[in-house]
């Protein structure tokens, strides 16, 4: 009896070079199934080795299921002050979380001092109601453009940590293996090649906590972007071993 192989789809997130922007490429892997670190490890190399047929060359996962370099960029890991000389620094997990601001409460600031993992547990962010925006020290950000506020955390305290985040610009592509468009819309592997992007246009000084000027610079991105749109097929399917190679047509031109 053949043994089926799990097929998933997720996107890998490139840094555009011609201008502020992502370029978003959905691609089809091989799936190893069940909750143990070591197979979301090799989900995650199997994603990578397919992303480098596709035309990828250097590829950072992003998240807990990644190497020391790309865990320590994680939401969970990665902090931000508000004072830059030197101020507390908050998880980027937990700003994003306490910053909401709910028809019946919040920001639930309380929860900048949690552990990361505690902080998106939080009862409240279940029971308050619709999430009407964030509000982080008293500056307020709006739903739309989506994924605006969490973009700018993020980038944020990669430029507070600048000489850390410039390992970054020695990839060409960033994924996150537990994102799945069809759940969420915020991506640390997405604010990461926005960073690369801004980066490469020389635009990161402009856009340092700067909310005003970061959205006027990235909104060409935002209005352009598809990531609620991507053909990302969220259920598994399962395939016969010899039909492995038709998912694979061979690398395509890299993306600059």
């Amino acid at each position: 009896m053949v043994n089926p192989i799990v097929m998933a789809e997720r996107p890998v997130f490139i840094p555009r070079k011609d201008r502020v922007g992502v370029i978003v490429k959905p691609v089809s892997f091989t799936w190893f199934a069940g909750f143990a670190p070591s197979q979301k490890m090799k989900s995650v190399a199997s994603l990578h080795e397919a992303a480098m047929r596709e035309g990828c060359e250097k590829i950072l996962e992003i998240s807990s299921k990644g190497n020391e370099l790309g865990q320590a960029f994680s939401a969970f890991n990665l902090r931000l002050s508000r004072d830059e000389e030197g101020g507390k620094a908050y998880y980027i997990e937990n700003i994003f979380q306490g910053s909401k601001v709910f028809e019946k409460g919040g920001p639930y600031t309380d929860i900048y001092d949690k552990s990361a993992r505690e902080a998106k547990k939080d009862e409240r962010l279940k029971s308050s109601g619709r999430l009407i925006g964030f509000e982080f020290f008293g500056e307020k950000f709006p739903l739309e453009p989506k994924t605006f506020f969490y973009d700018y955390i993020y980038i944020n305290a990669l430029m507070q940590n600048e000489d850390f985040s410039e390992q970054l610009l020695e990839y060409d592509a960033f994924t996150d293996i537990e994102f799945n468009p069809e759940r969420s819309l915020n991506c640390q592997a997405y604010s990461a090649a926005l960073y690369v992007s801004l980066s490469e246009r020389n635009r990161l000084g402009d856009v340092r906590n700067d909310k005003e000027a970061f959205l006027d610079i990235v909104k060409e991105e935002y209005e352009s972007r598809t990531i609620r749109a991507m053909p990302i097929t969220q259920h598994t399917r399962t395939i016969k071993k010899h039909n492995i190679g038709a998912k694979y047509p061979g690398a395509r031109k890299k993306a600059g």
